[in-house]
């Protein structure tokens, strides 16, 4: 760490909010995890169409998981464990057990496509994964190439109780139609293996700061997904960091926090897993925040007092039908990250609900959290905040010489939450993360002289979709695949409902190829947000003397036609 004199923003913490935390608070995510466990009891953890899972209730059955792990399936520490599915009770059990039997958790995103979903397990070698059976026909296309060996998979209505729990998963199977058919042999169900674990002796597994709690998936500077191995450390170490920075105004074991982001979104993982069970916090399970009218009906129900999301999420909400009549009296913070909250979106949101609407900024390896605004912000300051505890940030020229304060260059992160490197990349690691520490965040940015950082724009050609990375590498690779592609490039253009969206620019090599046929094979092979929105068909694209296609210069085009 530098000296204090070098963090102009240790000066301008909220009062109450140390400037370091004590990592040895707890030696591991298991220890946290039951830690609250044994001090909330009898409260409720999470809530999930109308039905609660107290403390007490997700500690035992995450450990018949554990058991069922440890002693079923022979698994123990460091194997890797994938989990496909969405907000539901099942997620916080299994993850849990996971982490309790000593694996290493492999968050997938459930709506993947074969291609995506194979790419990370062979990446990962997951030897199990837990999927939600409306996602389980795509694991079926691919578990042959992988080293896959147990399949646990898990309906929609487990752990809701008779007779609703039965009643969902019969509705949402035979009448909304919504499970494709699958075929995995030898598949168990979540309901046996917590019935066969708790028969089993409990596992109790060494943990510590060193020890590999998840690899979660980013695609970083070359579109190729990598897993960022984030350790114990590296966890409870971000979650001290944020609990520093928002425990003072929050009451443990009275808070009702809403989770509408995926919990295997890094963002979630940490604040509406970690954060919020650290405090006690009644969590509530957002299975489809895309159905706002439910997602409204579900806000209206409950006297919420936490809310973090993305700015589509903020966006959304505002426009949907009843929500400015709801009750937001509860409500302390509102935290957005993931992508950049903007201005207008903020300015609505606190004329709405009386809550500032709080920027932060973090990166998959940061595990998430860097930067945060503070609670008791006024109005919108289009800041990301100041450095969290323990955490030093720098701007940085292209040459890795330190800037002066106000001088514009690449945001550099070091702390206890940077990642312990890439997943069998070495390589990918040493062009990020440096011997000290340092890691390059590929962000440009800039500080003030107290302390608050600003993003100006980003180095790499990363589009941000709804506060998803979507890597143009990856998106062309998959295009240029079509036969009747002869050259694509890919690039992120200005969206009001989802920040960015993809653009193709496509030079044809079969000339009967069109729009709609090139966005048909877009569906089949990419996860929503990476669809491209707009293709235009051109004679030639832009390129450098040496034939590299220069997507700049596409932008740029794209940026004029719209000030047009």
């Amino acid at each position: 760490m530098t000296d204090d004199s070098n963090r102009p923003w240790l000066a301008n913490y909220p009062q109450g909010v140390p400037p370091r935390i004590d990592i040895g608070t707890y030696p591991s995510v298991v220890a946290m995890f039951e830690s609250a466990c044994r001090q909330f009891a009898q409260k409720p953890s999470f809530t999930s169409f109308g039905v609660s899972m107290s403390y007490a209730e997700l500690d035992a059955r995450s450990a018949r998981f554990a058991a069922w792990l440890a002693g079923g399936l022979k698994l123990g520490k460091g194997d890797r464990i994938a989990l496909m599915m969405p907000n539901l009770l099942q997620y916080p059990v299994v993850l849990f057990g996971a982490l309790r039997a000593g694996l290493t958790v492999v968050n997938v995103n459930p709506l993947y496509t074969a291609r995506e979903l194979e790419h990370q397990l062979r990446d990962s070698g997951a030897e199990a994964i837990v999927v939600l059976e409306n996602f389980a026909a795509t694991l079926a296309e691919v578990r042959h190439a992988t080293s896959v060996e147990h399949v646990v998979v898990t309906s929609l209505g487990d752990l809701l109780g008779f007779p609703k729990g039965p009643l969902m998963s019969f509705a949402v199977k035979h009448v909304k139609k919504m499970v494709p058919r699958w075929n995995l042999p030898g598949h168990v169900r979540l309901a046996d293996a917590l019935e066969r674990g708790a028969a089993l002796p409990a596992s109790k597994v060494a943990l510590d700061h060193g020890d590999l709690a998840f690899l979660q998936y980013t695609g970083g500077t070359t579109g190729v997904a990598k897993g960022a191995m984030l350790s114990h450390g590296n966890m409870v170490a971000n979650m001290l960091q944020v609990h520093a920075w928002i425990g003072h105004w929050l009451q443990p074991g009275k808070e009702v926090a809403i989770a509408a982001l995926p919990m295997y979104h890094i963002f979630s993982l940490t604040a509406c897993v970690m954060v919020f069970m650290q405090l006690g916090a009644n969590t509530i399970l957002i299975a489809n925040p895309r159905d706002m009218r439910g997602f409204v009906k579900t806000l209206k129900s409950v006297p919420f007092s936490v809310l973090p999301g993305v700015n589509t999420l903020f966006n959304g909400l505002l426009h949907a039908h009843g929500f400015e009549r709801l009750d937001f009296s509860h409500l302390r913070i509102s935290l957005g990250g993931g992508m950049a909250v903007q201005r207008a979106v903020a300015k609505k949101w606190k004329r709405v609900t009386g809550s500032t609407l709080l920027e932060a900024y973090g990166l998959t390896e940061t595990s998430p959290g860097v930067c945060i605004n503070p609670p008791d912000l006024k109005d919108y300051n289009g800041s990301i905040g100041l450095p969290l505890p323990s955490t030093d940030v720098a701007i940085w020229s292209d040459d890795n010489r330190p800037l002066p304060t106000g001088e514009i260059g690449e945001l550099m992160v070091r702390g206890p939450q940077v990642m312990d490197g890439y997943w069998n990349r070495p390589d990918e690691t040493a062009k990020v993360l440096g011997a000290d520490g340092w890691l390059h965040t590929g962000d440009i940015g800039r500080m003030d002289e107290r302390g608050y950082v600003y993003i100006v724009d980003r180095k790499k050609d990363m589009i941000l979709v709804s506060g998803f990375n979507v890597y143009p590498n990856e998106i062309e690779d998959v295009v240029a695949r079509h036969p009747g592609v002869l050259e694509v490039a890919a690039v992120g253009v200005p969206d009001e409902h989802s920040g960015e969206v993809v653009k193709l620019f496509v030079v044809k090599k079969d000339p009967s190829l069109t729009e709609a046929a090139l966005k048909q094979y877009c569906h089949d092979e990419l996860t929503g947000y990476k669809r491209p929105k707009y293709i235009e068909f051109r004679d030639s694209l832009p390129k450098s003397n040496v034939g590299k296609i220069l997507r700049r210069e596409l932008r740029d085009e794209e940026t004029k036609r719209a000030k047009a």
